[in-house]
């Protein structure tokens, strides 16, 4: 099948590689010059684990073309995605320009019937807001149908989520597109739900919600936990080994942050609000959420006896391990407090350092794990990168002027740390 997707971030460029290993003849579109330039040459803008053999496998084999031509690749394509990106606004809903401009664009070079997919992450109503824009331009509606399909990827796993999939949830108006997209991913063989436009729209922003709730639910736990001197681990496998309830998002630590679960969260507030319903549990969800990063903080500067004069070293920075995302990442609300406080801050993180080196230039970087403790008052574990969880312990407190270890996420083992010498605290537990 003839493809174009507009868009090559997480989303978009992971769609495009996939759908081309499949055997479809695919365009990717950008409107960066220099992101194009380097997507020819096999080069990703984006960290992401399997992306860049993909994405120079297509370029060799031919099914993968860059453009910087949204009406080039119309033209070429029977089924176009919409992939750009939905950034927050001001009130945490997703900012709609993007998708907005590229509808616009679709239309106006529209000569055959095509499908429209909409990818990116949008409110209840998007898909409707892009049949009137196409309309707008007196595209007759025998030339286009608008389509559905939300991703439910998790950065850095986002390729093996997109060939073994949980499910493929398509919305459409109309019969004929919705089979359209399911002969485009028929050889995946995973459920598919097909449905309406809103019933597919609501379906991501509910499910990135509940998973959400969980996380806030366990860590509201871990906070009585903390109280009465119970383990949230035991409880959380208790609570999880019900098979109603499952294991999964029953980790409490830092909170949720990342590209999706905030702006998600936030926007079927919005969406419920402006439908006439206040969805106060969702409120509560994101309360919980920013109130667990500053109960850490918190406990760690009572400790400390205050941030300022303090150096405090940070082992990881991106929001999750196995990605170089740092949006909404629970490291940027650790050093904001901690300078603004007066402390100093030294990093480490295996991928994700040149992205905060951009927006944070007065801290210091280690240019290993091992080198964080020199020096450093108290060393946090912010995010779990695999290659934290069988650290030398010992080595790693060598040179601290206080052995003090914040674990954040859970990873280590409370008599193993104190063994090293260290002073240990974590989530949920004394």
């Amino acid at each position: 099948m003839k493809v174009a997707v507009i868009g090559t971030g997480y989303v978009g460029l992971v769609t495009g590689v996939v759908l081309a290993q499949l055997g479809n003849d695919v365009i990717c579109v950008d409107k960066d010059a220099e992101k194009v330039a380097k997507l020819r040459q096999g080069i990703p803008p984006i960290y992401e684990p399997g992306v860049e053999e993909m994405l120079k496998q297509g370029l060799k084999d031919g099914f993968l073309r860059i453009s910087d031509s949204i009406a080039e690749a119309t033209e070429a394509s029977e089924v176009v995605f919409i992939a750009v990106g939905t950034p927050p606004s001001e009130n945490g809903t997703p900012d709609l320009t993007a998708v907005r401009a590229v509808a616009h664009e679709i239309a106006k070079n529209i000569s055959k019937y095509t499908v429209i997919v909409n990818k990116s992450t949008v409110p209840v109503g998007s898909g409707d807001m892009v049949e009137e824009i196409i309309r707008s331009h007196g595209v007759d509606d025998s030339l286009f149908n608008v389509v559905s399909n939300p991703e439910f990827l998790r950065e850095g796993s986002a390729i093996q989520d997109t060939l073994h999939p949980d499910r493929i949830v398509i919305g459409s108006k109309k019969r004929e597109a919705a089979v359209k997209l399911v002969e485009l991913y028929a050889t995946l063989q995973a459920p598919m739900i097909v449905t309406d436009l809103n019933s597919a729209e609501l379906i991501k922003y509910g499910a990135n919600s509940f998973l959400a709730m969980k996380i806030s639910f366990i860590n509201a736990l871990s906070r009585v936990c903390e109280l009465c001197g119970a383990n949230v681990a035991d409880v959380a496998a208790g609570i999880g080994s019900d098979s109603r309830v499952g294991n999964q998002f029953l980790n409490a630590g830092l909170g949720w942050g990342g590209s999706c679960f905030p702006k998600d969260v936030q926007g079927m507030v919005k969406v419920s609000e402006d439908l006439g319903y206040d969805f106060g549990l969702l409120r509560e969800v994101i309360q919980i959420n920013d109130d667990q990063t500053v109960h850490f903080l918190n406990r760690m500067e009572k400790r400390l006896g205050g941030f300022s004069g303090k150096r405090i070293a940070l082992m990881g920075l991106a929001f999750k391990p196995n990605t170089d995302d740092i949006r909404d990442a629970k490291s940027l609300v650790m050093m904001d407090r901690i300078l603004l406080d007066g402390g100093s801050v030294i990093a480490y993180d295996p991928i994700a350092e040149a992205n905060v080196r951009e927006i944070y230039p007065n801290i210091d970087f280690a240019e290993s794990v091992y080198d964080l403790g020199a020096g450093a008052d108290a060393i946090v574990l912010v995010t779990e990168w695999n290659e934290f969880r069988q650290l030398d312990l010992e080595r790693l407190s060598q040179g601290m002027k206080q052995k003090l270890l914040f674990d954040g996420r859970r990873v280590y083992d409370r008599a193993k740390a104190e063994r090293a010498g260290f002073e240990y605290f974590t989530v949920g537990s004394h």
